[in-house]
């Protein structure tokens, strides 16, 4: 009896958290962690998905500086809460990105959105709407490979994750087959996740005529899609045909859910400007839904941040600054083509064996190099090269002044473990 008593006294008397452990690293910014601490000169980062210019730095875009100084100028503008789900006019003008200005969803009243915080906050509340309908035992099928906190998020909310095919190794580019296949054998109403464009991390992305065919399997088996929509303009510089997928579903007469960002083709990283939007029924279901969306928000965040709504709405609502973020865009979207040609132009001179034709083919910020783990672990310890250990590279982090070391790095290690 002493000895149990003993115990407790010990377990009350433990100073709190004392016996747990260092959680493993994320994958990303532990990769960005190395890097800042290497003192080499002439290191190179390509692990964030973050655009650099072509001199390596943070690109700034001149319409959200524009927006801003005409914020700064506005006397009625205030730094208040804001309501639950968000700033009302950025809500409006993100569905018209998203769906199109002919949108029936839009027009009969069947989209509702709430402000979230970017991309990886869009996914968590609908993921946690998804929770309060949908029943447990429901599987959220994601791509092989995917972005790793697309699942990560999903089993916070209490889904079981499962894959579809989708990445095929041996010849570089999509496993179309794989992935009808494994979406049509899924249990009856399960949630698919989908890329709305520029795949992360593959760089590969389904054409018109494979969006019908996966189009046809969800509503065959009862599917429901949840897209991630985190890089419209980024794979063609074309806010219009990046969302084309999307605008499939919904002329199709589909419910489901979007998760928007504007990290990436507006720049605002710090910013946490995104929006999660679904497609109900009809109006009524909307505005009911709408309060439960709200019911997720309050308890989790309260109500989104100000300033990179108001950026993204003053931009989105002035013709002038919406032309000349649609050229920006294409000149971020331009530049990253221009370093595939070169990286893979590079290899070829080099000689470096194997294929390297899926660097061109491949669109969007990321490249799904092929690399092993190995031959990314010495690119790293060897070469100062920082990348994730899947082969995946951000192509905004090359350059003309780093993209032929990198080359040489790349066929090094290639040579070196063949």
């Amino acid at each position: 009896m002493q000895t149990a008593q003993n115990r407790i006294n010990k377990i009350l008397g433990a100073p709190f958290f004392a016996d747990v452990e260092q959680a493993p690293p994320d994958a990303v910014f532990g990769i960005k962690n190395l890097y800042s601490k290497d003192k080499d000169p002439n290191k190179i980062n390509l692990s964030v998905g973050a655009y650099r210019d072509n001199q390596g730095k943070p690109y700034l875009l001149e319409v959200v500086r524009k927006a801003e100084e005409l914020l700064v100028q506005d006397s009625k503008r205030s730094k208040e809460y804001l309501s639950i789900d968000g700033h009302g006019e950025f809500k409006h003008l993100s569905q018209k990105l998203v769906f199109g200005d002919d949108s029936k969803a839009l027009q009969e009243g069947r989209v509702c959105s709430a402000q979230c915080l970017s991309g990886t906050g869009s996914l968590r509340v609908g993921f946690e709407f998804l929770a309060q309908f949908f029943p447990r035992k429901t599987c959220v099928y994601s791509s092989k490979p995917t972005w790793g906190n697309q699942n990560t998020v999903a089993m916070k909310s209490g889904f079981v994750c499962k894959s579809y095919r989708y990445w095929n190794p041996a010849q570089r580019n999509l496993d179309f087959k794989g992935m009808m296949q494994d979406i049509e054998s899924a249990p009856r109403g399960s949630i698919i996740l989908l890329h709305a464009c520029a795949h992360n991390p593959t760089g590969v992305d389904l054409s018109p005529t494979q969006w019908t065919e996966i189009m046809q399997v969800i509503q065959k088996r009862h599917h429901f899609p949840f897209f991630d929509a985190a890089y419209l303009g980024f794979a063609t510089g074309d806010l219009d045909n990046d969302a084309q997928a999307i605008r499939m579903f919904e002329k199709a007469g589909f419910q489901m859910l979007v998760a928007q960002s504007y990290a990436k083709n507006f720049g605002l990283y710090g910013e946490r400007a995104g929006c999660i939007h679904v497609v109900a029924p009809n109006v009524e279901s909307a505005k009911a839904l709408s309060s439960h969306v709200k019911l997720i928000i309050r308890p989790m965040y309260s109500n989104p941040p100000r300033h990179g709504a108001e950026i993204v709405a003053k931009v989105l609502s002035t013709p002038s600054l919406f032309a000349k973020w649609k050229e920006e865009i294409k000149i971020m979207s331009g530049r990253i083509i221009t370093m595939r040609k070169a990286l893979r132009d590079e290899l070829v001179k080099l000689e470096t064996p194997g294929n390297w034709d899926h660097i061109v083919s491949q669109i969007g910020m990321f490249s799904f190099t092929g690399l092993t783990r190995e031959q990314c672990e010495l690119l790293i310890k060897k070469h100062h090269v920082y990348l994730l250990h899947n082969g995946r590279i951000s192509m905004a982090g090359l350059n003309s002044s780093n993209v032929g070391q990198f080359a040489k790095a790349v066929d090094a290690v290639v040579r070196e473990t063949s």
